[in-house]
């Protein structure tokens, strides 16, 4: 009997430490929802407070006015978010104002560039539209290279190192 118990007991452990080692391999994951850290998501709103700490009685650091906004999703505590914008500014937003629709940024930090949206994954491929560096596109899907990208009156592929809010060859479906 002590025997099987011993056995049980081993093969327990062993079942842990792998358990261990491929959630390890994955990466971590937020307490509260299990998903990936970090991760990207977007704004719902045109008014979203970032503050010191996560709850209403930390001070307001910031005010995100741009509904859409790409950030960086890189904690989690209870109803809360730790978040990270694409100028390094970080900060806690509650769950409710953030979205899983993936939006990302073009060209960051690079005013005055203008960025080709071709009708192909392709840079030699016909040019369906020119986007200034700033402007928010919504994504369809990444290929680790090429993303799908959408907005008013355009729609094609931009270079997935363009843009802020896809991690380097992160697919997206």
């Amino acid at each position: 009997m002590k025997q099987a118990v011993w056995r049980i007991g081993c093969a327990l452990w062993l079942w842990v430490f792998w358990a261990a080692s491929a959630s390890a391999a994955a990466g971590p994951v937020g307490a509260v929802t299990g998903l990936p850290l970090p991760r990207y998501a977007s704004l719902k709103t045109d008014r979203v407070n970032l503050r010191e700490g996560p709850s209403k009685d930390h001070a307001t650091t910031w005010v995100f006015e741009r509904a859409g906004l790409p950030v960086e999703i890189t904690a989690e505590f209870a109803t809360w978010r730790k978040v990270r914008d694409s100028e390094g500014t970080e900060g806690w937003v509650l769950h409710s104002l953030l979205s899983g629709r993936r939006t990302a940024l073009v060209g960051p930090g690079k005013k005055g560039v203008d960025y080709n949206v071709t009708n192909d994954p392709n840079a030699s491929s016909p040019v369906v539209a020119r986007l200034q560096a700033g402007v928010i596109v919504n994504i369809r899907r990444c290929d680790g290279v090429w993303c799908l990208v959408y907005g008013a009156g355009y729609k094609g592929y931009m270079p997935q190192t363009d843009l802020w809010g896809v991690y380097p060859g992160e697919k997206v479906d």
